[in-house]
């Protein structure tokens, strides 16, 4: 063999062993840098540790599916799996896909002319060529392998489609069961593009929550983030037709994101009960990505939730008692009965705790003097009435 052909063939085994050193190293070193956790979470005393174990926990936001790990497996990296949540004793968690993401992310202006970030992790992932170009198969493909890991570790996770799977998920916890149910959710309608039928594919393949838009603007309206957004455009017409079919699905409405014009008009939408699922308060926390107190109040009147986030933009504050406080303010605006845990896990955030030290967060909120009964309401009883009156 010639030494031209020998070079060749040396410099095809550099490529493709640096290529599969990327795939396979790349998405874990941006994870750990994305999704971060502080050190210094408290330890819960005993008496935390045994309301903790008698909760019914529930957590309306995480973007785990985003980044192609086992959640059958502990992970060093992110914040959500399903040990870790076994270990906090959470019974229902939401994760959502994330299918879209402009590059120079920040919470006041983004084009969605800009640079997709999540087409960039999806080749990193080698993920499926169709989810390169397509939002919607990258929504599905993210559904397939949450259900992958329910139907290969049904004793695991389990899948919520219906308020009868969510019953009997709970009746099972309360026998002695350490499953955990799963409910899918999408971060932002873009991944209908334009489309309803698209809605009928995801809605097959199990999602039930929708959030109508991510950090720009799209096809049912304006982003809280968005360039139309924040000159005040709300739904779109085709916004209106998606919103009135969520409804008629009873699929869960999402206004997180939502530029401030598009939750009033969904707030005012006959039918409509949607819930913020993971936000802080502005009257607390006076940033961006905060809604305006009288919008969560509106929510909470239409019977709907808001899901307090665990990082420092929505809780100005970078320890566990931050949350706390943001929880605290939370019920003194909304009552005991409208506020959840929407932590973001997994998000691109630095939170103080991952899902497996929820015990800390049981305590801070024993620690500002809340009832037992509003704890147990918040860290996962309203969540539980809301879908039990909600889901199909």
């Amino acid at each position: 063999m010639g030494w031209k052909r020998k070079t060749a063939i040396g410099a095809v085994v550099v490529l493709a062993a640096a290529a599969t050193g990327f795939f396979a190293l790349a998405p874990g070193i941006v994870e750990k840098g994305q999704n971060a956790t502080l050190p210094g979470a408290p330890a819960p005393s005993a008496a935390a540790l045994a309301l903790h174990k008698g909760l019914v926990i529930g957590d309306w936001h995480s973007d785990a599916l985003l980044w192609d790990r086992d959640l059958r497996q502990r992970s060093d990296r992110g914040h959500v799996d399903l040990p870790r949540l076994r270990e906090g004793n959470v019974a229902v968690q939401v994760f959502t896909t994330v299918t879209k993401s402009p590059s120079g992310l920040n919470y006041e202006h983004n084009s969605a002319e800009a640079s997709d970030d999540i087409t960039l992790l999806m080749l990193a992932e080698a993920r499926p060529p169709r989810t390169w170009f397509s939002l919607t198969e990258r929504a599905l493909d993210q559904a397939a392998q949450l259900r992958a890991t329910a139907e290969a570790a049904p004793e695991e996770l389990r899948l919520i489609l219906t308020r009868d799977d969510l019953a009997q998920l709970l009746a099972d916890r309360a026998a002695g069961a350490t499953v955990v149910g799963g409910i899918l959710g999408a971060e932002g309608g873009h991944a209908f593009e334009g489309d309803l039928a698209n809605l009928d594919r995801m809605y097959d393949a199990g999602f039930r929550l929708i959030g109508l838009t991510h950090f720009f603007d799209n096809e049912l309206g304006g982003s809280l983030h968005g360039e139309a957004g924040t000159q005040g455009a709300g739904l779109t017409d085709f916004g209106r037709q998606a919103v009135d079919y969520l409804i008629a699905r009873h699929m869960i409405i999402d206004l997180a994101h939502s530029s401030p014009a598009m939750a009033r008009e969904v707030l005012a939408t006959p039918g409509a009960r949607p819930i913020v699922s993971h936000t802080g308060v502005h009257s607390h926390c006076a940033t961006q990505r905060n809604f305006a107190d009288d919008i969560l109040q509106a929510v909470a009147a239409k019977g709907g939730v808001v899901g307090i986030g665990y990082w420092e933009e929505v809780t100005c504050g970078t320890s566990v008692a931050a949350i706390a406080d943001s929880i605290a303010a939370a019920v003194a605006l909304l009552g005991p009965d409208a506020v959840s845990l929407g932590s973001d896990f997994d998000g691109a955030v630095t939170t103080p705790l991952d899902s497996s030290q929820l015990a800390s967060l049981t305590q801070a909120l024993m620690d500002k003097g809340l009832p037992e009964a509003t704890i147990a309401a918040v860290m996962g009883g309203n969540m539980m009435r809301y879908l039990g009156e909600t889901l199909p």
